[in-house]
């Protein structure tokens, strides 16, 4: 019998669905990367979802974010994904938290998670959840700097320690150096930034678009679905 899945059995099987159906991703900030993370994890078949965003949809996420539209606009980030996300597949189970993670957070971090996906923007808050993710041995992908970028080309995947030119990767490698960590994956654009023209009514400092950050998204996406069918979990 055919189902929301069937195409994707013919590539990685039925052991790799049940596999995808099993696992547990938490994903970290749901904006312009973290929202189309979501988007491919879901339609890959993962089953079981922790989502972690503070903040609303507003207007000018439109430009990025799959979970922003006019309907949307005002409403909860989280909640926003996990109707869609239930839209897709009615059988997934999803986990809320409307929370700006930071140490001291409320999250539940535990070994039942297979996955950590970090997508937020705040330094303090993505080597929180590397170190959470080293002490409990779960799999991390972390995603540098996607503003001021205009060249989805250029995105890779690589260890922390082989980045350049990112500003963000920068100061990451600095401070992950001074807590021990060796080695962190990452997703990194090896496009130098393009300096911004003047700051919105908002203050936002960095310029985006929409086929930059979704781009990293999916990147990020595929590399978790391939980690928990052939090499991590």
């Amino acid at each position: 019998m055919l189902d929301e899945f069937s195409r994707t059995e013919l590539l990685i099987g039925k052991d790799g669905i049940e596999k995808l159906k099993k696992a547990k991703v938490a994903v970290f900030g749901i904006g312009g990367v973290g929202s189309f993370v979501v988007e491919g994890l879901v339609r890959a078949g993962i089953g079981n979802f922790i989502l972690v965003d503070n903040d609303k949809v507003c207007l000018t996420n439109l430009n990025r974010q799959i979970i922003a539209t006019r309907n949307t606009i005002g409403k909860s980030k989280v909640e926003v994904a996990k109707e869609r996300i239930l839209e897709i597949n009615p059988n997934a189970k999803v986990k809320t938290y409307k929370e700006f993670f930071m140490p001291g957070s409320k999250v539940i971090l535990d070994n039942t998670i297979d996955y950590i996906v970090d997508a937020v923007d705040t330094v303090t808050a993505k080597i929180e959840l590397v170190m959470k993710a080293n002490e409990l041995n779960i799999p991390i992908i972390s995603c540098m700097g996607t503003g001021n970028k205009l060249d989805p080309t250029k995105f890779e995947v690589t260890d922390i320690y082989k980045t350049t030119v990112c500003p963000l990767a920068k100061v990451m490698r600095k401070e992950l150096k001074t807590r021990g960590i060796k080695q962190l994956k990452v997703v990194y654009s090896r496009e130098k930034p393009i300096k911004p023209g003047e700051t919105l009514e908002c203050n936002c400092k960095a310029g985006s678009i929409s086929f930059v950050p979704s781009v990293a998204g999916l990147i990020i996406s595929g590399e978790v679905i391939k980690d928990i069918l052939y090499k991590v979990v």
